[in-house]
Protein backbone atom coordinates (compact mmCIF):
# COMPACT_ATOMS: atom_id res chain seq x y z
CA UNK A 1 0.00 0.00 0.00
CA UNK A 2 1.52 3.25 -0.88
CA UNK A 3 1.72 5.72 2.31
CA UNK A 4 -0.22 9.27 0.52
CA UNK A 5 1.82 11.34 2.97
CA UNK A 6 4.11 14.63 2.79
CA UNK A 7 6.96 12.97 4.30
CA UNK A 8 10.07 15.30 3.48
CA UNK A 9 12.86 12.77 2.69
CA UNK A 10 14.35 12.84 -0.74
CA UNK A 11 14.56 8.86 -0.71
CA UNK A 12 16.33 7.48 -3.72
CA UNK A 13 17.17 10.97 -5.14
CA UNK A 14 19.83 10.71 -2.33
CA UNK A 15 22.66 8.31 -3.90
CA UNK A 16 23.37 7.02 0.06
CA UNK A 17 19.42 5.87 0.34
CA UNK A 18 19.07 4.50 -2.99
CA UNK A 19 16.28 1.82 -3.68
CA UNK A 20 14.92 2.64 -0.14
CA UNK A 21 11.37 4.03 -1.39
CA UNK A 22 10.93 0.45 -3.16
CA UNK A 23 12.36 -1.36 0.07
CA UNK A 24 9.71 0.24 1.81
CA UNK A 25 6.83 -0.38 -0.64
CA UNK A 26 7.48 -3.95 -0.54
CA UNK A 27 7.67 -4.35 2.62
CA UNK A 28 4.35 -2.39 3.91
CA UNK A 29 2.30 -4.85 1.57
CA UNK A 30 -0.36 -6.24 3.58
CA UNK A 31 1.46 -5.28 6.60
CA UNK A 32 -1.39 -4.58 9.02
CA UNK A 33 -3.05 -8.17 7.97
CA UNK A 34 0.62 -9.41 8.91
CA UNK A 35 0.32 -8.05 12.22
CA UNK A 36 -2.86 -9.19 13.10
CA UNK A 37 -1.79 -12.82 12.02
CA UNK A 38 1.61 -12.47 14.20
CA UNK A 39 3.57 -13.30 11.24
CA UNK A 40 7.48 -12.64 11.67
CA UNK A 41 8.38 -10.58 8.51
CA UNK A 42 11.61 -12.74 7.16
CA UNK A 43 10.88 -12.23 3.61
CA UNK A 44 11.50 -8.13 4.56
CA UNK A 45 14.86 -8.79 6.08
CA UNK A 46 16.09 -10.67 2.80
CA UNK A 47 15.39 -7.68 0.24
CA UNK A 48 17.00 -5.26 3.03
CA UNK A 49 20.15 -7.70 2.49
CA UNK A 50 19.73 -7.28 -0.80
CA UNK A 51 19.08 -3.80 -1.26
CA UNK A 52 22.48 -2.96 -0.01
CA UNK A 53 21.06 -0.20 3.13
CA UNK A 54 22.47 -2.46 5.87
CA UNK A 55 26.25 -0.22 4.86
CA UNK A 56 24.35 3.00 5.23
CA UNK A 57 26.71 4.14 7.78
CA UNK A 58 29.80 2.61 5.82
CA UNK A 59 32.16 4.72 3.89
CA UNK A 60 32.64 4.77 0.48
CA UNK A 61 35.98 3.75 1.17
CA UNK A 62 35.32 0.63 2.58
CA UNK A 63 32.90 -0.28 0.04
CA UNK A 64 29.48 0.93 1.94
CA UNK A 65 27.44 4.28 1.18
CA UNK A 66 29.01 6.49 3.16
CA UNK A 67 25.65 7.98 4.69
CA UNK A 68 24.65 10.24 7.09
CA UNK A 69 22.66 10.18 10.73
CA UNK A 70 20.71 12.45 9.06
CA UNK A 71 20.12 9.06 6.22
CA UNK A 72 19.87 6.34 8.83
CA UNK A 73 17.30 7.93 10.30
CA UNK A 74 14.94 8.81 7.66
CA UNK A 75 15.57 4.67 6.31
CA UNK A 76 14.03 4.19 9.95
CA UNK A 77 11.35 5.96 9.77
CA UNK A 78 10.75 4.95 5.94
CA UNK A 79 10.55 1.38 6.71
CA UNK A 80 8.72 2.14 10.02
CA UNK A 81 5.91 4.05 7.99
CA UNK A 82 5.39 0.84 6.01
CA UNK A 83 6.23 -1.79 9.21
CA UNK A 84 7.15 -0.73 11.85
CA UNK A 85 8.22 -3.60 13.44
CA UNK A 86 11.09 -4.07 10.68
CA UNK A 87 12.58 -0.74 11.23
CA UNK A 88 12.95 -1.44 15.23
CA UNK A 89 14.40 -4.83 14.55
CA UNK A 90 17.28 -3.36 12.85
CA UNK A 91 18.24 -0.91 15.77
CA UNK A 92 21.26 -3.29 16.70
CA UNK A 93 22.55 -3.52 13.27
CA UNK A 94 22.89 0.06 13.12
CA UNK A 95 24.14 0.61 16.66
CA UNK A 96 26.75 -1.94 15.90
CA UNK A 97 27.93 -0.10 12.33
CA UNK A 98 27.86 2.87 13.95
CA UNK A 99 30.52 1.58 16.73
CA UNK A 100 32.44 -0.32 13.71
CA UNK A 101 32.71 3.34 11.84
CA UNK A 102 34.14 4.79 15.04
CA UNK A 103 35.97 2.26 16.79
CA UNK A 104 39.83 1.74 15.92
CA UNK A 105 41.12 0.01 12.91
CA UNK A 106 41.16 -3.90 13.46
CA UNK A 107 41.45 -7.23 11.97
CA UNK A 108 37.90 -7.85 14.43
CA UNK A 109 36.43 -4.39 12.81
CA UNK A 110 37.27 -5.10 9.29
CA UNK A 111 35.93 -8.68 9.38
CA UNK A 112 32.68 -7.40 10.64
CA UNK A 113 32.38 -4.42 7.91
CA UNK A 114 33.35 -6.56 5.83
CA UNK A 115 30.01 -8.79 6.23
CA UNK A 116 28.04 -5.74 6.28
CA UNK A 117 29.59 -5.03 3.10
CA UNK A 118 28.43 -8.23 1.63
CA UNK A 119 24.72 -7.75 3.37
CA UNK A 120 25.01 -9.73 6.55
CA UNK A 121 22.65 -7.99 9.44
CA UNK A 122 23.60 -8.23 12.89
CA UNK A 123 21.34 -8.56 16.02
CA UNK A 124 22.22 -9.89 19.40
CA UNK A 125 21.14 -9.46 23.03
CA UNK A 126 22.84 -8.25 26.67
CA UNK A 127 19.78 -8.34 28.93
CA UNK A 128 18.89 -11.02 30.98
CA UNK A 129 15.72 -12.16 33.32
CA UNK A 130 15.61 -12.47 36.75
CA UNK A 131 18.94 -10.32 37.68
CA UNK A 132 18.53 -8.06 40.81
CA UNK A 133 18.74 -4.57 38.15
CA UNK A 134 17.61 -4.41 34.78
CA UNK A 135 20.88 -4.50 32.64
CA UNK A 136 22.64 -6.27 34.59
CA UNK A 137 24.84 -9.20 32.72
CA UNK A 138 25.51 -12.48 34.68
CA UNK A 139 25.83 -14.80 31.64
CA UNK A 140 29.28 -16.08 31.74
CA UNK A 141 32.33 -17.03 28.99
CA UNK A 142 34.63 -19.91 29.98
CA UNK A 143 37.77 -20.94 28.75
CA UNK A 144 38.15 -23.99 27.40
CA UNK A 145 41.55 -24.68 25.81
CA UNK A 146 42.10 -22.65 22.65
CA UNK A 147 38.58 -21.51 22.55
CA UNK A 148 35.69 -20.82 24.79
CA UNK A 149 31.60 -22.42 25.91
CA UNK A 150 28.64 -20.48 26.65
CA UNK A 151 25.36 -21.55 28.30
CA UNK A 152 22.90 -19.24 29.30
CA UNK A 153 19.74 -17.35 28.51
CA UNK A 154 19.04 -13.33 27.29
CA UNK A 155 16.27 -11.66 26.54
CA UNK A 156 15.22 -8.65 24.10
CA UNK A 157 16.90 -10.03 21.89
CA UNK A 158 15.24 -7.55 18.86
CA UNK A 159 15.97 -8.59 15.60
CA UNK A 160 18.30 -11.52 16.15
CA UNK A 161 15.55 -13.80 14.65
CA UNK A 162 16.45 -12.36 11.21
CA UNK A 163 19.74 -11.77 11.55
CA UNK A 164 23.38 -13.57 10.27
CA UNK A 165 25.13 -12.81 13.25
CA UNK A 166 24.71 -11.73 16.81
CA UNK A 167 26.59 -9.58 19.23
CA UNK A 168 26.12 -10.80 23.13
CA UNK A 169 27.43 -9.27 26.04
CA UNK A 170 28.62 -11.42 28.93
CA UNK A 171 31.37 -11.84 31.13
CA UNK A 172 34.19 -13.46 31.48
CA UNK A 173 35.58 -15.67 34.72
CA UNK A 174 37.33 -12.56 36.26
CA UNK A 175 33.59 -10.85 35.93
CA UNK A 176 35.24 -8.56 33.55
CA UNK A 177 32.60 -7.53 30.45
CA UNK A 178 33.28 -8.55 27.31
CA UNK A 179 31.43 -9.17 23.77
CA UNK A 180 31.32 -12.22 21.34
CA UNK A 181 30.14 -11.80 17.80
CA UNK A 182 29.22 -15.04 16.47
CA UNK A 183 27.03 -16.21 13.77
CA UNK A 184 22.97 -16.71 14.63
CA UNK A 185 23.14 -20.39 13.28
CA UNK A 186 25.89 -22.17 15.05
CA UNK A 187 25.48 -24.82 17.23
CA UNK A 188 23.87 -24.66 20.54
CA UNK A 189 22.08 -21.30 19.23
CA UNK A 190 18.21 -21.38 20.01
CA UNK A 191 15.82 -17.80 18.95
CA UNK A 192 12.51 -18.26 21.05
CA UNK A 193 9.54 -16.36 19.58
CA UNK A 194 8.40 -15.44 23.16
CA UNK A 195 8.10 -11.72 22.94
CA UNK A 196 4.71 -11.49 24.30
CA UNK A 197 4.57 -7.39 24.60
CA UNK A 198 1.38 -5.92 23.50
CA UNK A 199 3.20 -4.31 20.53
CA UNK A 200 6.03 -4.13 18.32
CA UNK A 201 4.62 -7.66 18.14
CA UNK A 202 6.76 -8.84 15.13
CA UNK A 203 10.20 -7.73 16.09
CA UNK A 204 11.62 -11.10 17.52
CA UNK A 205 12.34 -9.78 20.87
CA UNK A 206 12.22 -12.97 22.48
CA UNK A 207 14.79 -15.79 24.69
CA UNK A 208 18.08 -16.66 22.86
CA UNK A 209 19.39 -19.39 24.08
CA UNK A 210 22.94 -20.36 24.48
CA UNK A 211 23.67 -24.02 25.07
CA UNK A 212 27.30 -24.90 25.21
CA UNK A 213 27.97 -22.63 22.37
CA UNK A 214 31.69 -22.82 21.06
CA UNK A 215 33.30 -19.13 20.92
CA UNK A 216 36.63 -18.81 18.95
CA UNK A 217 39.15 -16.48 20.98
CA UNK A 218 38.90 -13.65 17.75
CA UNK A 219 35.06 -13.90 18.17
CA UNK A 220 35.41 -12.17 21.73
CA UNK A 221 36.31 -8.40 22.32
CA UNK A 222 36.61 -6.46 25.63
CA UNK A 223 33.41 -4.26 26.44
CA UNK A 224 34.33 -1.46 28.37
CA UNK A 225 31.38 0.89 29.20
CA UNK A 226 31.27 4.34 29.53
CA UNK A 227 33.25 5.78 26.68
CA UNK A 228 32.73 8.43 24.53
CA UNK A 229 31.82 5.82 21.56
CA UNK A 230 29.32 4.02 23.90
CA UNK A 231 27.91 7.13 25.10
CA UNK A 232 27.28 8.14 21.48
CA UNK A 233 25.61 4.81 20.15
CA UNK A 234 23.76 5.04 23.48
CA UNK A 235 21.89 8.39 21.94
CA UNK A 236 21.93 6.64 18.78
CA UNK A 237 19.70 3.19 20.00
CA UNK A 238 17.31 6.23 21.47
CA UNK A 239 16.86 7.87 18.49
CA UNK A 240 16.49 4.83 16.36
CA UNK A 241 13.28 4.04 18.81
CA UNK A 242 11.90 7.44 18.29
CA UNK A 243 12.66 7.64 14.26
CA UNK A 244 10.57 4.60 14.32
CA UNK A 245 7.64 6.53 16.15
CA UNK A 246 7.97 9.25 13.90
CA UNK A 247 7.49 6.69 11.23
CA UNK A 248 4.24 5.31 12.77
CA UNK A 249 3.09 8.47 13.06
CA UNK A 250 3.43 9.29 9.06
CA UNK A 251 1.48 6.40 8.87
CA UNK A 252 -1.07 7.59 11.29
CA UNK A 253 -1.33 10.28 9.21
CA UNK A 254 -1.81 7.99 5.86
CA UNK A 255 -4.57 6.10 7.82
CA UNK A 256 -6.49 8.60 8.88
CA UNK A 257 -6.61 10.72 5.60
CA UNK A 258 -6.77 7.24 3.24
CA UNK A 259 -10.01 6.00 5.35
CA UNK A 260 -11.57 9.51 5.24
CA UNK A 261 -11.35 9.46 1.68
CA UNK A 262 -12.28 6.08 1.18
CA UNK A 263 -14.60 4.83 3.78
CA UNK A 264 -15.54 7.56 5.83
CA UNK A 265 -19.46 9.17 5.85
CA UNK A 266 -20.61 11.99 7.73
CA UNK A 267 -21.85 11.71 11.21
CA UNK A 268 -25.98 11.85 11.35
CA UNK A 269 -25.82 15.55 12.84
CA UNK A 270 -23.30 16.60 10.17
CA UNK A 271 -23.90 19.32 7.67
CA UNK A 272 -21.25 18.00 5.53
CA UNK A 273 -22.62 16.49 2.05
CA UNK A 274 -19.33 13.61 2.92
CA UNK A 275 -16.72 13.25 5.90
CA UNK A 276 -13.80 15.16 3.71
CA UNK A 277 -15.89 18.26 3.64
CA UNK A 278 -16.88 18.13 7.58
CA UNK A 279 -15.14 20.81 9.54
CA UNK A 280 -14.23 18.50 12.49
CA UNK A 281 -12.70 15.77 10.48
CA UNK A 282 -10.92 18.35 8.56
CA UNK A 283 -9.55 19.77 11.80
CA UNK A 284 -8.28 16.07 13.03
CA UNK A 285 -6.36 15.55 9.70
CA UNK A 286 -4.72 18.90 9.97
CA UNK A 287 -3.88 18.20 13.74
CA UNK A 288 -2.06 14.99 12.31
CA UNK A 289 -0.72 16.58 9.70
CA UNK A 290 1.09 18.86 12.09
CA UNK A 291 2.04 16.51 14.99
CA UNK A 292 3.72 14.63 12.25
CA UNK A 293 5.60 17.09 10.97
CA UNK A 294 6.76 18.34 14.43
CA UNK A 295 7.83 15.11 14.75
CA UNK A 296 9.89 14.56 11.96
CA UNK A 297 11.45 18.01 12.36
CA UNK A 298 12.43 17.30 15.90
CA UNK A 299 14.26 14.11 14.86
CA UNK A 300 16.17 15.57 11.86
CA UNK A 301 17.53 18.00 13.98
CA UNK A 302 18.53 15.39 16.64
CA UNK A 303 19.97 13.46 13.69
CA UNK A 304 22.18 16.47 12.71
CA UNK A 305 23.66 16.77 16.54
CA UNK A 306 24.52 13.09 16.23
CA UNK A 307 25.95 13.51 12.74
CA UNK A 308 27.71 16.35 14.26
CA UNK A 309 28.97 14.09 18.08
CA UNK A 310 30.11 11.36 15.33
CA UNK A 311 31.71 12.98 12.91
CA UNK A 312 34.04 14.69 15.89
CA UNK A 313 34.67 11.71 17.10
CA UNK A 314 35.95 9.99 13.73
CA UNK A 315 37.96 13.17 13.98
CA UNK A 316 39.24 12.78 17.35
CA UNK A 317 38.27 16.36 17.88
CA UNK A 318 38.53 18.36 21.02
CA UNK A 319 34.93 19.21 21.39
CA UNK A 320 33.83 15.43 20.91
CA UNK A 321 33.10 15.33 24.75
CA UNK A 322 31.07 18.48 24.96
CA UNK A 323 29.35 17.76 21.36
CA UNK A 324 28.69 13.65 22.40
CA UNK A 325 26.68 15.38 25.84
CA UNK A 326 24.72 17.82 23.42
CA UNK A 327 23.41 15.06 21.45
CA UNK A 328 22.45 12.85 24.42
CA UNK A 329 20.73 16.02 25.89
CA UNK A 330 18.77 16.31 22.57
CA UNK A 331 17.76 13.16 22.17
CA UNK A 332 16.38 12.84 25.56
CA UNK A 333 14.46 16.40 24.97
CA UNK A 334 13.15 14.84 21.76
CA UNK A 335 12.10 11.49 22.97
CA UNK A 336 10.10 13.32 25.48
CA UNK A 337 8.09 15.64 23.31
CA UNK A 338 7.77 13.32 20.53
CA UNK A 339 6.57 10.60 23.07
CA UNK A 340 3.19 12.76 23.97
CA UNK A 341 2.58 14.03 20.34
CA UNK A 342 2.31 10.71 18.65
CA UNK A 343 0.27 9.03 21.64
CA UNK A 344 -1.35 12.02 21.29
CA UNK A 345 -1.75 11.31 16.77
CA UNK A 346 -2.78 7.68 17.54
CA UNK A 347 -5.79 8.56 20.21
CA UNK A 348 -6.45 11.48 17.66
CA UNK A 349 -7.01 8.95 14.50
CA UNK A 350 -10.09 7.47 15.84
CA UNK A 351 -11.49 10.65 16.20
CA UNK A 352 -11.31 10.89 11.68
CA UNK A 353 -14.08 7.97 12.06
CA UNK A 354 -16.73 6.48 13.48
CA UNK A 355 -17.21 2.96 15.42
CA UNK A 356 -16.08 1.27 12.16
CA UNK A 357 -12.86 2.96 12.28
CA UNK A 358 -12.22 0.13 15.03
CA UNK A 359 -12.42 -2.75 12.61
CA UNK A 360 -10.36 -5.39 12.92
CA UNK A 361 -10.12 -5.79 9.34
CA UNK A 362 -8.34 -1.87 9.72
CA UNK A 363 -6.22 -3.24 12.61
CA UNK A 364 -5.36 0.98 13.40
CA UNK A 365 -5.12 -0.02 17.44
CA UNK A 366 -1.63 -1.29 16.40
CA UNK A 367 -0.35 2.13 16.01
CA UNK A 368 -0.96 3.12 19.63
CA UNK A 369 0.28 -0.60 20.80
CA UNK A 370 3.42 -0.07 19.14
CA UNK A 371 4.21 3.48 20.37
CA UNK A 372 3.22 2.48 23.57
CA UNK A 373 5.55 0.06 23.80
CA UNK A 374 8.66 1.49 22.09
CA UNK A 375 7.81 4.46 25.07
CA UNK A 376 8.18 2.08 27.49
CA UNK A 377 11.89 0.87 27.23
CA UNK A 378 13.03 3.03 28.69
CA UNK A 379 11.84 5.92 32.40
CA UNK A 380 11.07 9.25 30.28
CA UNK A 381 9.60 10.42 33.60
CA UNK A 382 13.89 9.87 34.55
CA UNK A 383 14.67 10.84 31.14
CA UNK A 384 12.94 14.70 32.32
CA UNK A 385 14.18 15.08 35.79
CA UNK A 386 18.11 14.43 34.47
CA UNK A 387 17.17 17.00 31.89
CA UNK A 388 15.88 19.65 34.36
CA UNK A 389 18.87 18.36 36.99
CA UNK A 390 21.14 19.26 34.27
CA UNK A 391 19.54 22.66 33.30
CA UNK A 392 18.76 23.92 36.75
CA UNK A 393 22.65 22.42 38.73
CA UNK A 394 24.67 21.76 35.42
CA UNK A 395 24.58 17.60 36.94
CA UNK A 396 25.86 15.47 34.31
CA UNK A 397 25.86 12.02 35.97
CA UNK A 398 23.44 9.57 34.18
CA UNK A 399 24.18 11.69 31.04
CA UNK A 400 28.06 10.58 31.03
CA UNK A 401 27.01 6.52 32.35
CA UNK A 402 26.95 5.99 28.36
CA UNK A 403 23.75 3.93 29.60
CA UNK A 404 20.14 5.26 28.02
CA UNK A 405 20.68 8.75 27.24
Amino acid sequence: MTIETDKPHAGGERAPLAGLDELARRVGEDAAAREARRELPYFAFDLFRASGLGALRIPVARGGRGGSLEDLFELVATLAAAESNVAHALRLHFDITETLRLDPRSSHTDLQIERVVGGAIYGGASSERGTARAGEVTTRLVRQGDHFRVSGRKYYSTGTAFADFARINLVDEQEAGVMIFIPVKRDGVEILDDWDGMGQRMTASGTLVLNEVRVEAHEVVPRVPGGLVGRHTGALRQLHLVATACGIVRRILADARNYVLRHGRPVQHSPAPSAREDAFVQQVIGELAAQSLAIDTLVRENARALDRSSDALARHAPDAEALVLESALATARTQLVVAQLALRAAERLFDAGGASMTGRSHNFDRHWRNLRTLFSHNPLLHKARVVGDYYLNGTTTHLVEGKVF
